[in-house]
């Protein structure tokens, strides 16, 4: 009995880092073939079949079938790796956390931001494009309509920050300062200007960066935007 216990807390230990192991293969076979043919034209067996893995394993890892293979990948994306480490404990968010200087404090997050966007913007323009084609798709519409509302519900983390430390504008609930930050870090924001408007992500991360003290600390800053 004796052994049994101390030999547990090891294997459990082994089959949490297969697992992350599967998943991350999985989901970087199937971004790979989803920004590569589409949405509509990855099958599962391809997936499995890319990822090396049995296609029932796929279905075990993704229970949901394809909508939840898409989320998957979405979420895998968004934080860069496979464990299973919620967004607000990793060592970025925390530094950002620990900052008591508001416009540092938003000068990071807008670092972080940008990171994301950029890990993220093929895979959700991917999905955007899917579920515009296929609008009776039930569960990819409520896979990119979760997205959006975990997006809002993740804004409130920043906003929340700012308040405790008394710097949002007067008359700014920490509700509708999340509701800014929401929009502010749209991967649609992002696409346009660092795409149609040609912008770098540095210029971005900068007018990132000041729009948000603009419209959150009532700060000058957000004046110097790029080409004034």
């Amino acid at each position: 009995m004796t052994e049994q216990r101390k030999r547990r807390p090891y294997s459990s230990g082994l089959r949490q880092e297969h697992a992350q192991t599967t998943r991350l293969k999985i989901a970087t076979a199937a971004r790979e073939l989803m920004v590569g043919k589409g949405y509509a034209d990855t099958t599962m067996a391809e997936v499995a079949r890319e990822a090396g893995v049995a296609v029932q394993t796929l279905y075990t890892s993704c229970p949901g079938g394809k909508p939840a293979l898409a989320k998957l990948v979405y979420d895998i994306t968004l934080a860069g790796d496979a464990r299973a480490v919620r967004q607000s404990d990793r060592p970025e968010v925390q530094a950002i956390i620990a900052e008591r200087d508001p416009v540092r404090a938003l000068a990071g997050f807008a670092a972080m931001a940008t990171a994301i966007l950029r890990r993220i913007k093929p895979v959700h323009r991917v999905l955007r494009a899917a579920a515009s084609a296929s609008p009776a798709d039930a569960g990819l519409q409520d896979v990119l309509a979760g997205i959006e509302q975990e997006r809002l519900a993740g804004s409130r983390g920043p906003a929340e920050h700012l308040h405790a430390l008394g710097a949002l504008r007067p008359g700014l609930p920490p509700a509708r300062a999340a509701e800014q930050i929401y929009v502010l870090t749209s991967t649609e924001n992002f696409e346009k200007l660092t795409e149609v408007c040609e912008w770098s992500e540095a210029e971005y991360e900068e007018w990132l960066a000041a729009m948000l003290a603009a419209a959150l600390l009532g700060c000058p800053g957000g004046e110097e935007t790029r080409g004034n």
